[in-house]
């Protein structure tokens, strides 16, 4: 059946967004890896379902370890990848609803990110996708298969020791504050949108907590008015950026102001759960800094995709029938809206030298 073309376009502002493992010297006492979100974290879930998110076609894939595309929305490895390699703990991590997963893999975690999910209900709804609570449900099936194999307080001795990452909020605001702004009247402003995704967020937190976890990363925003997508519309609309491929200003300083109340909020959270250590994990320096200074991260595109035009390509339209850049390497953003493997890796090493430390100590 032919994809609406409509429904198709509303799906590219829902994505957001080296093949050398990363190495450190540093020990982890880290039990297993657990991921929750977005395309961001998302290895594969989204393999089985009839939705337009998807990342399980080529070009998608093509520098990963098998050069197939396995659900990663990127050209190869994604962040937690690399965080799993940096802990000790594995090369990848896979999808929780991998047909092949084995219990020895389920043992040292799973990714249960879904690609096009968000805070906002109505946001993983849209796009017929795992949800925060899904996902959630999906890792108390998890827990029950793991206590199945080693037993109960082995199981329970994972999950405490466990290293748990939350990243999602993008699509979110892309969707319900960019591309609908008529959705913000509801809750008065954008800040008042953001609180209102804040509050949802803080009570996911505490529901881990509640499940037994001790370490939780929460990712902040990302620059969104520099993603190759935010980019072009505002130069094509009457705008500031008009009839420039410039960052949209604005949409950046909304994603300031948003990763300042979360910060505020894991500072509260740290209260309030006893016995836990809840960490925030700066993506927007870092990708804002490559966008900024290419050289210094061997980039030479950092506006544009490497999939096809490099402007609005994601998902569905981001296919085998598009040419892609001949050396990913040299571009930060591998579609319209998801990072390249190489990008991946320098946020990654940014948790290993900023983050890792605390929440691992």
């Amino acid at each position: 059946m032919k994809a609406n073309p409509f429904i198709l376009l509303l799906s590219v502002f829902f994505f957001f967004f080296i093949s050398q493992p990363i190495t450190t010297n540093a020990s982890s006492n880290v039990s297993a890896l657990f991921a929750f979100g977005d395309s961001t974290i998302d290895s594969g879930n989204n393999n089985g379902f009839s939705t337009l998110f998807r990342g399980d076609h080529l070009p998608y894939g093509r520098d990963f370890p098998s050069h197939y595309p396995t659900g990663r929305f990127s050209n190869g490895k994604i962040s937690t990848d690399f965080l799993a390699n940096i802990l000790g703990i594995k090369d990848v991590l896979p999808a929780y609803l991998d047909p092949h997963l084995s219990d020895q893999d389920l043992l040292t975690g799973v990714s249960f990110g879904s690609g096009g999910s968000g805070l906002d209900y109505h946001t993983a709804a849209l796009a017929r996708v795992l949800d925060l609570s899904a996902q959630f449900e999906l890792f108390e099936r998890s827990v029950q298969r793991i206590r199945r194999v080693v037993g109960v307080e082995k199981a329970n001795n994972i999950i405490e020791n466990a290293l748990f990452v939350i990243s999602t909020g993008t699509n979110d605001m892309l969707y319900n504050a960019y591309l609908f702004p008529a959705n913000m009247i509801r809750y008065g402003s954008i800040s008042g949108y953001q609180d209102f995704l804040l509050q949802n967020l803080q009570s996911f937190v505490q529901r881990l907590y509640g499940a037994g976890a001790r370490r939780i990363v929460v990712a902040g925003l990302p620059p969104i008015g520099c993603l190759p997508i935010q980019v072009t519309i505002g130069s094509i609309i009457p705008s500031p950026h008009w009839l420039h491929r410039e960052c949209n200003v604005q949409q950046n300083m909304d994603s300031e102001a948003y990763n300042n109340k979360l910060q505020y909020q894991i500072h509260s959270l740290q209260s309030m759960l006893s016995g836990a250590k809840v960490a925030y994990f700066d993506i927007f320096t870092p990708i804002l800094d490559m966008v900024l200074n290419p050289a210094k991260y061997g980039f030479e595109q950092t506006i544009q995709g490497c999939c096809g035009t490099g402007l609005v390509e994601m998902g569905p339209v981001c296919n085998v029938f598009d040419p892609t850049c001949f050396d990913p390497s040299k571009y930060l953003f591998w579609d319209a809206v998801h990072p390249t493997q190489a990008a991946y890796s320098v946020l990654a090493e940014s948790g290993r030298q900023h983050l890792l430390p605390y929440i691992t100590s």
